[in-house]
């Protein structure tokens, strides 16, 4: 239902928000656990949440991260080309809205830091959870400056270019 979007808009940016507010029963938050849970034996089985492959593609040592990255990367593209080719929808018939998004000097900070954290920690965002499900305990530390990096960011947006 396009009645559930508002524009928000900041300087230049317009962003669609969906603003429906719907409570997710039982059987859909258990699938979403599931798929989760396989999501991070994945990411364990193919060595993505190794700090050492990490270090390796950083070092240019190893095409094993560049290949995994690549491959997301093709898989996104064409899931996406789908979406757009077949107007699919959410499984609750939600139509799926994919807006063009301005390249801004912001994306090249962000681009910085990401990469300067994910070199320093080891952690891309995305693995963080296995990396506990996989008894890695130190990196609950990375987790949690994850979260103060993301309310500084949300306490300073208003300020920073975007």
């Amino acid at each position: 239902m396009m009645s559930d979007y508002t524009e928000i808009t900041n300087s230049d940016i317009s962003i669609p928000h969906n603003n429906s507010v719907k409570k997710e029963n039982a059987i859909s938050l258990i699938k979403y656990s599931v798929v989760g849970i396989v999501f991070g034996i994945v990411f364990v089985k193919a060595e993505i949440i190794s700090w050492f492959r990490i270090q390796e593609m950083f070092k240019l040592q190893s095409f094993h991260m560049y290949g995994v990255i690549g491959t997301a990367v093709v898989v996104g593209a064409l899931s996406i080309a789908v979406i757009k080719k077949f107007k699919i929808k959410t499984l609750q018939r939600e139509a799926i809205v994919i807006t063009n998004k301005p390249f801004t000097k912001g994306n090249i900070y962000g681009g910085l830091l990401f990469g300067l954290g994910w070199a320093m920690t080891g952690a891309c965002p995305g693995p963080l959870f296995a990396q506990i499900g996989a008894g890695i305990g130190s990196i609950s530390i990375v987790i949690a400056s994850a979260l103060v990096g993301t309310w500084t960011y949300g306490y300073f947006k208003e300020k920073l270019p975007h």
